[in-house]
């Protein structure tokens, strides 16, 4: 395993993390969660030198209002001595701060749900403008002072979804040890993007990048002008490897992000990560990259990475499946394979949450981090699936 040093912090952190926002599902039944298979996986891939454990509030959950499973699975993982072998990083649910006392409030329930007595990086999640405002308002700063002298945290960083501007806004207004970006090789110039990399990296942060292969939609099912494209390369690698040796080859990057589900993923991740040096792709290679970015960028039509920060939506409706299935028809379908989408659209509906049923509320635009107009966007999925 390879390992990086995580900015001001001087900790040293493994390039390969462990995200547990998308937990493995036992019947593919999002109620039904495999905690056997998570334990096994985190505690498999801890073993083989990954350090870095990733959670936050809502995560295993079906609401960003509620507490998720992610938590408390991560407690039970890091029994039997495997605690002191990792960082733990979650992070202050901003969207449900009403008040300064909220802030400890929740923290302290994370200390209790982890069943530890420190969490070693704790973000403000999701900074957006709104959020920003009010965590200001608050005393988000006194709040993170305190805890990081009482002890109950290590380092403050913070999770960021919104324009460039702002997260140097952000950077400059206190002393943040760590940041967490979206970065892939599709979004250099979206949110904090490269510039904001370079940026927080220049001020001493150490960077964690979330979203390395975009919800998937850069490793699976590809188009096959994109796998031509890296088949013209001299040394042979799968999309995902692509996608994370390219967030890998910057040396701004302290550590990256993988939300894995099988113990295949956690394999296939571990047998390239020890090449995951920063610097180490050739000119040609970067090429191949742009050139598969350039073939992905004038297919995608809706920039939804499945986060499920949308979600509920109060009419049912399951935003991220509809436009996985409306993108998955641009970039592989065409008008003579229609009738296989529709039915993949179809069954995938079978139990409600079509965007026929979408009333305009806005709710689900409020929460979306990738600042998607999830009304219209959803207005062209009903047009062309019902």
């Amino acid at each position: 395993m390879l390992y990086r040093n995580f900015g001001k912090t001087n900790e040293k952190v493994s390039v390969l993390g462990f995200g547990c926002m998308r937990l493995p599902m036992m019947e593919n039944d999002p109620t039904k969660i495999d905690e056997q298979k998570t334990i096994n996986m985190i505690q498999y891939a801890i073993d083989q030198g990954v350090n870095y454990i990733d959670t936050a509030y809502p995560y295993g959950g079906f609401s960003m209002h509620e507490a998720g499973e992610s938590e408390p699975l991560v407690a039970k993982a890091l029994r039997n001595g495997y605690r002191e072998k990792v960082k733990i990083s979650t992070k202050l649910p901003s969207w449900l701060i009403e008040t300064r006392e909220d802030m400890d409030k929740y923290l302290n329930e994370q200390l209790q749900r982890l069943d530890t007595n420190y969490i070693d990086f704790y973000l403000i999640h999701g900074i957006t403008s709104s959020y920003w405002k009010k965590l200001k308002e608050l005393g988000f700063e006194e709040f993170l002072d305190q805890a990081i002298d009482d002890g109950r945290i290590k380092y403050a960083g913070f999770s960021f979804h919104d324009r460039i501007e702002l997260f140097k806004e952000v950077i400059d207004h206190y002393d943040w040890s760590f940041c967490l970006i979206q970065y892939n090789y599709l979004d250099e110039n979206y949110q904090a993007g490269t510039e904001g990399l370079k940026y927080a990296f220049n001020k001493g942060l150490g960077v964690a990048v979330m979203e390395p292969l975009r919800g998937g939609q850069i490793a699976v099912n590809i188009p096959h002008e994109v796998q031509d494209i890296f088949d013209q390369a001299n040394v042979k690698r799968s999309p995902a490897e692509w996608a994370l040796r390219w967030v890998w080859n910057h040396p701004e990057v302290s550590v990256v992000l993988s939300g894995m589900n099988t113990m295949i993923d956690v394999n296939d991740n571990l047998s390239i990560v020890n090449d995951a040096q920063p610097n180490s792709l050739t000119q040609k290679e970067l090429d191949i990259v742009n050139q598969a970015k350039m073939v992905f960028k004038d297919k995608l039509e809706v920039g939804c990475t499945g986060c499920g920060y949308c979600l509920p939506c109060p009419e049912g409706v399951n935003i991220p499946e509809n436009f996985a299935k409306y993108n998955d028809y641009y970039l592989f379908g065409s008008p003579e394979t229609k009738g296989r989408f529709q039915f993949v659209y179809d069954i995938s509906m079978l139990n409600g949450g079509q965007a026929s049923a979408c009333k305009e509320c806005g709710q689900c635009e409020e929460h979306c981090t990738q600042g998607i107009p999830i009304i219209k966007e959803l207005k062209k999925v009903k047009k062309l699936y019902e």
